[in-house]
């Protein structure tokens, strides 16, 4: 049997722009039959460990948009961040792993996030896992 090409997504940026991009691109990816991980790293960890992960907050430089973009994706229907990794799981091969040192340098509880995520690892095993993915995006 040939294996399921993989598809790997860093995400380190917290901004619901950038998560939304994240959460469409792996649901898609796993709908495609790929093998998907997502790499939580700082930011995107602190916002999880919070429980904001499905603020609509942008970058300042879009901050006047913001607004109208809620607005937008409300009406829209727009599924959460969270409620996207869900389907991406129910529809295919979806895992979300936190890196470790992400933990320690955010100043967040592990136990919350390890509650939240697949699994924890250091950076080592994170790239022995992710190397050789058809496709690598650090977004």
């Amino acid at each position: 049997m040939t294996p399921k090409p993989r598809f790997v997504i860093f995400a380190h940026n917290g901004t619901y722009d950038k998560l939304h991009q994240v959460a469409t691109l792996g649901l898609t990816a796993a709908a495609m039959g790929k093998e998907v991980t997502v790499v939580l790293m700082f930011w995107t960890i602190k916002k999880l460990a919070e429980g904001r992960i499905d603020e609509m907050d942008f970058p300042s430089d879009h901050v006047g948009s913001g607004d109208e973009i809620r607005a937008l994706l409300r009406a829209k229907q727009v599924p959460s961040i969270s409620e996207m990794f869900k389907d991406s799981k129910l529809v295919g091969d979806f895992q979300l792993v936190a890196c470790s040192a992400g933990l320690e340098y955010m100043g967040v509880n592990g136990d919350t996030v390890t509650r939240l995520v697949d699994s924890v690892m250091g950076l080592p095993a994170i790239l022995t896992v992710t190397a050789g993915a058809e496709t690598t995006l650090f977004i």
